[in-house]
């Protein structure tokens, strides 16, 4: 049985769905502290080029666990993030499969950023008919650190591998997994182009709202032949 365990993002990249993919069982990290590299953000592209969409924090709570990060309502964020998606694919081919949804979204008031981050990753699965359960972190009791709560959490959900990212390769100790009887493997995705609008040059790792705008329900088979593998390390 294999794991994917995972910090929350917001409209997350392709590559993110892949690992979804290759796993038995998702472990969400609510319980980590919060990291801002994609946890409230993601890009898109514009008539211009790549442009993030960003979700204001209430920056008082940014040393937190993911699952205690508030989201600042006092900017107008969600009309924002929605115009600006308008702007950008309201003539993509497949815009109109996933608009209403999107529509219902930015609709709503989201007070946790967590809980945003969680929907747009199950409305994205639902999308990529992507079936893995999700497992919340703080559901199961793991209190150590770095590679040592990595294989707890496998144990704890019933995982005997864990699947990383091709990153993991610069901070994982292997030991500790060998020694708790869990094997490693890692995703070694790579973002093969596809069309994208305003006809320039390809533009990598975007949210995968771009990916679906352009392609549709192809996304997800498109996803798993993107020439992402795992190689596996024991």
């Amino acid at each position: 049985m294999k794991a994917a365990i995972h910090q929350p993002h917001y409209f997350p990249y392709p590559g993110f769905f892949h690992k979804l993919k290759q796993a038995d069982v998702f472990v969400l990290m609510d319980a980590t502290q919060y990291d801002r590299r994609f946890t409230n953000r993601n890009r898109i592209l514009d008539p211009h080029g790549p442009v993030w969409l960003s979700v204001p924090i209430d920056k008082a709570r940014r040393f937190m666990p993911n699952r205690d990060i508030t989201i600042n309502n006092s900017i107008p964020w969600r009309s924002d993030h929605w115009q600006k998606i308008l702007v950008s694919y309201a003539n993509a081919p497949h815009f109109r499969l996933y608009s209403a949804d999107l529509k219902r979204l930015y609709e709503r008031e989201w007070a946790s950023l967590f809980e945003l981050d969680l929907e747009t990753t199950k409305m994205a699965m639902e999308w990529l008919a992507v079936r893995t359960p999700i497992v919340l972190e703080s559901t199961l009791g793991v209190a150590s650190v770095g590679s040592q709560r990595l294989v707890e959490l496998c144990q704890a959900v019933g995982a005997d591998a864990y699947l990383s990212g091709r990153g993991g390769t610069r901070y994982l100790d292997e030991d500790v997994f060998r020694a708790r009887g869990v094997s490693v493997e890692y995703q070694n995705y790579s973002s093969v182009p596809y069309p994208q609008r305003f006809g320039r040059e390809f533009v990598p790792d975007l949210s995968v709202l771009d990916m679906l705008f352009n392609l549709g329900p192809a996304s997800s088979a498109f996803i798993e032949r993107s020439g992402a593998i795992t190689a596996r390390n024991t």
